[in-house]
């Protein structure tokens, strides 16, 4: 079953032509890796993919759902509750600590049980090895536990896909290692959905599917 699809995506800025028209399709469970050099237009995909930009033309379907056809703020309940997102410099806040960061989709949801948020919060980051961790600053962690805050704070509400743009770039290598077999442990053990963007061949060949980008286009 395809969980996403994307159609006919066009986005130009300017007189800039950035994609060209691309189509994707994702299965439930699936890791795929889009790779391509820089300019591409790989994180402009990923963004329309994850509706925190819109194409000039074309679709993209989660869940059966067309999601440009909502009205904005129905758009944003629908992210913030189906897409998860990680990004290379981890966007944690530095004023909270790590649980409260990882909790930050639930505060945003608004569910008004802070017990509840609080509880899923912690299972997490115990989950992902932080639970010695969780009252720390950000500028308290090392770059791959700010990492791993952010993969829980992508999974807080049970998304079903996570979109990653870069997310082992700014790891050392045995960090990175750690975050890539994580996304698989994810996968494996939960029926995680992912679609990462990345320059890390590594990453990109342990994936069930390696695409490339290149100028605007998916190449065949």
């Amino acid at each position: 079953m395809n969980l996403l699809r994307a159609s006919g995506i066009r986005r130009t800025y300017g007189s800039l032509q950035v994609l060209k028209g691309i189509d994707l399709e994702v299965k439930t469970g699936e890791v795929v890796a889009i790779v391509g050099p820089s300019g591409a237009g790989k994180s402009t995909f990923l963004h329309i993919l994850g509706t925190l930009d819109r194409p000039d033309e074309g679709e993209v379907l989660i869940e059966g759902v067309n999601v440009f056809t909502q009205k904005d703020k129905d758009l944003a309940k629908f992210r913030n509750e189906k897409i998860g997102f990680i990004f290379q410099f981890h966007n944690l806040l530095a004023e909270f600590t790590a649980l409260e960061n990882a909790c930050m989709p639930g505060y945003i949801n608004d569910s008004g049980n802070e017990k509840e948020i609080t509880s899923r919060g912690k299972e997490l980051l115990d989950m992902l090895g932080l639970s010695g961790r969780m009252d720390h600053l950000p500028s308290q962690l090392s770059g791959g536990e700010q990492q791993r805050v952010a993969v829980a704070r992508a999974l807080f509400n049970r998304p079903s896909i996570v979109l990653a743009d870069e997310p082992s770039g700014n790891l050392d290598s045995h960090n990175a290692l750690d975050l890539h077999q994580l996304f698989f442990k994810l996968r494996d053990e939960f029926g995680q959905t992912f679609v990462i963007v990345t320059h890390n061949e590594e990453l990109a060949e342990m994936a069930d599917r390696r695409l490339v980008m290149q100028d605007g286009i998916m190449l065949p």
